[in-house]
């Protein structure tokens, strides 16, 4: 068995890899990234029945992986960098060969996988941090799952300025309906539901156009998220919407909020999970 970990600011995510089977990953929250990653790796192997014994290795990344010494409740560890696991973890779930990796998390970053090259493009400060500080500064909400339901019963026509209220006609491909300003008629009398249905709509409409700009300039069609934001129920809806108009498909494949995790704990032999190399005259620069 191998363990990938991904050791966030205040997130830990875990999961155990058996062969191609992944075993049931989990989440522990905690400040102290030692604390965290020790008290992953505790409910993990209580959960799933698992001895130490039984454990090969142990893959570790993400921004609180430097914390960790060579061992983790004395088994030793080994580090991948974050945005190649990115990458691994994103190819392995979608099982595609080639794409645009996107980790929607506090903030945004976009990766090129292709097998075994893999290249970070960039990111954006805008993602779940987001969320959460405009809709706690606006509306007074900073529990995530009553934003996601506020949201869901807000109007966008008293907040986002559409392409239909400043033209009687199409302006070139974009439909009367399309955002032509996020928020830019914010009407005196939105709601509390309607604000943070803005919120939403422009976080994820920029997260969505950064993705499709990234995967114009590599000549791709095919574009993988991961993150917890996958799990808001407005994302899908707002970057179908973006699918449709050009021309990209967005992939959220299954453990899709664990991708990093799984994509450390394949990092070691990534072929043998189906993400083989891939000959290059230029390879792009490793992070």
């Amino acid at each position: 068995m191998i363990i990938g970990i991904d050791i966030g600011g205040s997130t830990t995510k875990i999961v155990g890899m058996k062969g191609s089977r992944i075993l049931e990953p989990l989440t522990v929250e905690a400040n102290d990234p030692v604390a965290s990653a020790s008290g992953a790796m505790g409910k993990f192997l209580n959960t799933h029945k698992v001895g130490f014994q039984e454990i090969d290795r142990v893959i570790t990344t993400g921004v609180g992986a430097s914390f960790l010494d060579q061992d983790l409740l004395g088994l030793p560890i080994r580090k991948v960098a974050e945005f190649r696991a990115l990458g691994y973890g994103g190819l392995f779930l979608s099982g595609l060969e080639n794409a645009i990796i996107v980790s929607m998390g506090t903030g945004t970053a976009f990766v090129k996988a292709h097998g075994q090259c893999i290249s970070h493009l960039g990111g954006t400060g805008v993602g779940g941090g987001t969320i959460l500080g405009l809709s706690k500064a606006m509306v007074n909400l900073s529990n995530f799952d009553n934003i996601m339901e506020s949201a869901s019963r807000g109007k966008l026509g008293n907040i986002d300025l559409s392409v239909g209220d400043i033209s009687q006609a199409e302006i070139g491909n974009l439909p009367s309906n399309i955002t032509a300003s996020n928020f830019g008629k914010m009407s005196e009398q939105a709601s509390k539901e309607d604000i943070t249905r803005g919120i939403l709509n422009m976080v994820f409409q920029v997260i969505g156009m950064m993705s499709i700009f990234a995967a114009r300039q590599h000549g791709d069609k095919n574009i993988v998220l991961s993150g917890k934001l996958v799990n808001a129920p407005l994302a899908g809806k707002i970057l179908d919407s973006l699918s449709r108009l050009y021309k990209v498909r967005f992939h959220i494949p299954k453990h899709a909020e664990y991708c990093t995790a799984i994509g450390a704990a394949i990092s070691a032999s990534p072929s043998d999970y189906g993400v083989h190399p891939v000959k290059r005259t230029v390879e792009p620069k490793e992070d």
